[in-house]
């Protein structure tokens, strides 16, 4: 199956068969509304070629369903109007848009929701402690989700997404290690899966729109259900257009796998076909890998993908050369507890709306550096027009990222090289390696440049870096090492997790910052990064522009 062909979702033809997958961005209004930078956002993934978008999830009531702060809503008719706006711009760039609805159950946060939050069992969940749903309240949550289906259809959606994966409150009901109940609403495989069965059940016969289920296929805790018991899942519910494979309950890696974990690692555990319609979503980072997903489902859902290139579905199909790769990083991506959906390697995410182009020019500049900062820096200067010469006194482009020792960090982010490499070539940059210029030009070495460990040698390091994380590695090879855990707070937990295990692998110990003195002590909030490298070669580029401007016109 090839990711251009059309596709069909119960009526509904798809242009293609890529999917923007549903992602929590943060971008709406504190109430829930829709707004323009949320549809920028959106709407510049549908004009680069995704066949189907699905928003993030949507919480279906305003009282104890939602999950984030200034997450997406579908339980108030005031935001019709604004999301009809929203399918419009899609629609108008020739995609389709679903729908995503969701219950966080146990899951919702106390501090976003006026009631406190319910789940099917009272077990541990993060946060605070859930009520125990009577059946009252189960059929109170189905009439949420048909109230939010109608605003759906009503706003111009195409079709329904409803989301039971990730621990979610319909996830909750249908994994026995989160549903102990032996009424009707437990006690059996059929008896957990009643609930996601009447609440498609009463959506269907409310709405005449597609309709699908995200669904984990396979949970990674070690009381988690497989692969096997995921699929029976899929194909027992009835009134399904569609499935939507994610996986993971609460422990990581879930879908968003950071770069220790293989590609595709979802659609590689999906035992066979399914009897329905499959999308599979986790780790789609490029042409080849949207081809593996292919083999086994009829569309292939790319998240992380599309934010590090919202042109991404082009770049596969063939409508554009480059692709700006996303190197799986899990930092901007995923710091949403207070923020919004950023990406190391793409700045302008959450700022569509902002995007102008500038006035073309003509003139030569001079980059000097072959970092990232000095990559981006040639790529912004011939965007504008200009003839660009980029120096680099070492003898290839590529900067600190060359000097990685992490196999597996190595592996997806020099992909990022590879990429200034085909883009510079695109613009006709001149390229000069192993030469150190010393005349005027827009100089692009690193604003920050922190201590070398294989240098100073300690034999215990507190300290969040994440060049320092992957120096710790190479030093444990000479010997014992001791490292603070708070040195992982720079990491999200599922980067993390991966991050210690592989540490601990090679023979790095971990402790309390509190239990000792450490050799090496550094700690920043806001470390210089490869993002932080790419906004100052974009900034140092307009700055250079304004300053001399008269020359380039």
């Amino acid at each position: 199956m090839r990711a251009d062909q059309p596709g069909r979702i119960g009526s509904l033809t798809v242009p293609n068969r890529i999917v923007m997958a549903p992602m929590i961005s943060n971008l709406a209004n504190p109430d829930g509304s829709t707004n323009e930078t949320h549809i920028a956002y959106l709407a510049a993934r549908a004009r680069g070629g995704a066949g189907l978008l699905i928003t993030e999830y949507a919480f279906v009531n305003g009282r104890n369903a939602r999950g984030s702060r200034n997450e997406l809503g579908a339980y108030h008719p005031d935001f019709v109007p604004k999301l009809r706006r929203l399918t419009e711009r899609v629609h108008d760039e020739g995609s389709r848009i679903f729908l995503q609805l969701v219950h966080c159950g146990g899951r919702a946060g106390l501090d976003t929701n006026p009631e406190g939050p319910i789940a099917p069992s009272l077990l541990d969940y993060p946060g605070p402690a859930p009520r125990e749903m009577t059946p009252t309240d189960f059929e109170s949550v189905v009439d949420d989700f048909v109230r939010a289906a109608r605003l759906g259809e009503r706003a111009g959606f195409d079709g329904l997404e409803i989301h039971g994966a990730h621990g979610y409150l319909i996830h909750q009901t249908i994994a026995p290690a989160l549903n102990h109940r032996e009424d009707r609403y437990g006690g059996s495989f059929d008896g957990r899966l009643t609930f996601a069965r009447e609440v498609v059940r009463a959506v269907r016969g409310e709405v005449g729109l597609p309709i699908g289920l995200r669904l984990s296929l396979y949970e990674d805790e070690a009381d988690g259900y497989g692969p096997e018991y995921g699929l029976s899942v899929a194909e027992a519910i009835e009134g399904l257009d569609y499935v939507h494979f994610s996986a993971g309950r609460f422990a990581p890696p879930g879908s968003s796998a950071a770069f220790y974990s293989p590609r595709l690692h979802v659609a590689h555990r999906l035992p066979r076909r399914p009897s329905l319609t499959t999308m599979v979503v986790g780790s789609v980072v490029d042409a080849r890998d949207v081809e593996g997903a292919l083999e086994i489902a009829d569309f292939v859902s790319v998240a992380r993908g599309m934010l590090a290139d919202p042109s991404f579905a082009a770049a596969v199909l063939g409508r554009r050369r480059e692709l700006r790769p996303c190197i799986r990083c899990n930092q901007a991506c995923r710091d949403l507890a207070w923020g919004e959906v950023r990406c190391t390697v793409n700045p302008d995410v959450g700022y569509e709306g902002l995007a102008r182009p500038g006035r073309p020019l003509r003139g030569e500049v001079v980059v000097v550096g072959g970092g990232v900062q000095g990559l981006e820096a040639a790529l912004a200067a011939s965007s504008r027009g200009l003839r660009v010469t980029l120096y680099e006194r070492a003898e290839s482009v590529g900067g600190q990222l060359l000097a990685i020792l992490d196999e597996a960090k190595r592996r997806e982010f020099l992909p990022l090289v590879r990429f200034y490499d085909r883009a510079l070539a695109g613009r006709k940059v001149e390229v000069v390696t192993g030469t150190r210029y010393t005349g005027a030009g827009i100089v692009c070495t690193p604003d920050v440049e922190y201590p070398d460990l294989l240098a100073v040698r300690p034999t215990s390091v507190d300290s969040n870096i994440f060049q320092h994380h992957d120096q710790i590695l190479s030093l444990a090879e000479s010997g014992p090492l001791v490292v603070s855990r708070r040195s992982l707070e720079s990491l999200d937990r599922v980067r993390g997790a991966g991050y210690r295990a592989l540490a601990e692998s090679k023979g790095v110990t971990f402790v309390a910052d509190s239990a000792r003195s450490f050799d090496v002590v550094l700690h920043e909030p806001r470390q210089y990064d490869l993002r932080q490298a790419i906004v100052a070669g974009r900034r140092k580029v307009a700055r250079y522009i304004s300053e001399h401007l008269p020359e380039f016109l």
